[in-house]
């Protein structure tokens, strides 16, 4: 089969399918109606197997520990797929803290508005809290009725838990601009509450993809003084991926015992040089959402001192971790590529050069292409608007040293680029010359498959 043959004829089956179903209700009635959820069952199947999986997907998804005071949920609501999981929610334990951090769109949706105040608002005495995230629609640019709906499901979960409303965080990813049918998510909270358990972390991953192709996890562990702490992390993203913090949907649980201030103080500083530091696309989320939750159930001591710089690594490991898998599963990807920026004259400057290159969707191509033509990025540095001088700059695929003092490295062979360019994860280097600040960034290559993707988005 051609390479972009599953995805039309899983279309076309689809449709057929939807009109069979149709004919045969008006028919027979619900013995008919069985059969052909039955038949959308199959095809559902066939084409998630025809699906292809990003080529720079890990092998399998990760053992993530417990974590004590945080259970998981997730089912079938039909929010927009069938046959999926797409709603799932998480109970978090009293005295539980929350950070977060949001995109800045100007246009975000009423789920980040929502969660954004919800973290202002001062927490009862011994609180419990929940998230409860769907996929397939994102409630943004929905006005009041996307209000009025964020305000249906967290009161439906705040009732359910016996939580406060207030306490109740919610996510919204998929199609902009359509109402969110939360009448089917509200439905299901009673079974989703009922199902709540430990151990179902990776069911609740797989419910908030959209476009991805595999669910993300990572996890990390500290030595704690008496005990240890575990920290798990799950995410989704795969396209309009940018830096605006957060530039996906990101949730973080820990067990450790640490006030909400000091840990808002660590998601923070760890947004710049993970989630913020990655881009696919260029184009920043209306949804981006990235909450971290601390249960304090752990038998360690409170985290402080020591044990608190090795804890904030560890979430930012993690931090960076997910990141990485978000860029590793960009729509169409088959490259991972780090544009690590040296010798910049002000961190500003090294962000600029960074995302010029990164984002430029010349170099995009060429790495696609597995064409070594590092002209565009000396064009993309050029562009960026930082300073730069051309006799002062230097570039390398990897170790392989490609330009400098403005010209051509006389001992580079294309041959040498060429061969590089075959690899799966690749590094662009470029040295400035100018100072000392620096800035890595991490993207994908620009295929065929996204357009395919983002084409049929809707459909």
């Amino acid at each position: 089969m051609a390479k972009t043959d599953w995805k039309a004829e899983a279309k076309a089956l689809k449709k057929k399918v939807r009109k069979l179903k149709d004919t045969l209700t008006a028919a027979a009635g619900p013995v008919a109606e069985a059969v052909g959820d039955a038949v959308g069952d199959v095809v559902a199947a066939a084409k998630k197997a025809m699906k292809p999986v990003s080529p720079l997907a890990p092998a399998s998804f990760p053992v993530l520990p417990a974590i004590k005071g945080a259970e998981f949920a997730a089912v079938e609501a039909g929010v927009r797929y069938q046959n999926r999981k797409d709603v799932m929610l998480v109970r978090l334990a009293p005295g539980t803290v929350m950070a977060g951090a949001f995109t800045r769109s100007s246009t975000r949706s009423g789920c980040v508005r929502d969660c954004q105040a919800k973290l202002a608002t001062k927490v009862p005495a011994g609180a419990g809290a929940a998230i409860i995230v769907n996929s397939g629609n994102s409630n943004a640019f929905t006005g009041k009725v996307g209000d009025e709906a964020v305000a249906a499901v967290t009161s439906a979960v705040a009732e359910a838990l016996g939580v406060p409303a207030s306490r109740v965080f919610s996510s919204s990813t998929g199609v902009i601009g359509e109402p969110l049918p939360y009448e089917r998510i509200t439905a299901k909270v009673p079974d989703l509450a009922a199902a709540l358990t430990e151990d179902a972390v990776e069911m609740a991953a797989q419910a908030i993809m959209t476009t991805d192709t595999f669910p993300k996890g990572a996890a990390a562990t500290v030595q704690g003084e008496g005990g240890v702490i575990h920290i798990s992390g799950i995410a989704k993203g795969s396209g309009m991926i940018a830096p605006d913090m957060a530039t996906m949907l990101v949730y973080i649980f820990t067990d450790a015992k640490i006030s909400q201030t000091a840990l808002q103080k660590m998601v923070s500083r760890a947004v710049g040089p993970t989630f913020n530091s990655i881009t696919v696309d260029s184009d920043t989320s209306t949804s981006d959402t990235l909450l971290v939750a601390a249960t304090g159930q752990s038998d360690a001591a409170e985290v402080k001192g020591a044990v608190a710089k090795a804890f904030e690594v560890a979430l930012q490991g993690v931090m960076r971790d997910l990141a990485l898998q978000v860029v590793r599963d960009g729509e169409g990807a088959t490259k991972l590529v780090e544009v690590r920026v040296t010798g910049a004259a002000s961190d500003e400057d090294a962000a600029k050069v960074a995302f010029s290159i990164a984002n430029s969707p010349l170099v995009k191509t060429a790495v696609a292409g597995q064409d070594p033509n590092w002209g565009r990025i000396v064009a993309a540095v050029g562009k960026s608007g930082a300073q730069a001088d051309r006799d002062r700059l230097t570039i390398r695929f990897g170790d392989i040293l490609v330009a400098q003092n403005g010209w051509r490295n006389p001992d580079y062979q294309e041959e040498l680029g060429a061969t590089y360019m075959q690899g799966q994860e690749l590094l662009f280097h470029v040295d400035l010359g100018l100072g000392s600040a620096k800035r890595s960034v991490w993207t994908c290559d620009l295929t065929s498959r996204y357009i395919e993707i983002n084409a049929d988005y809707r459909s």
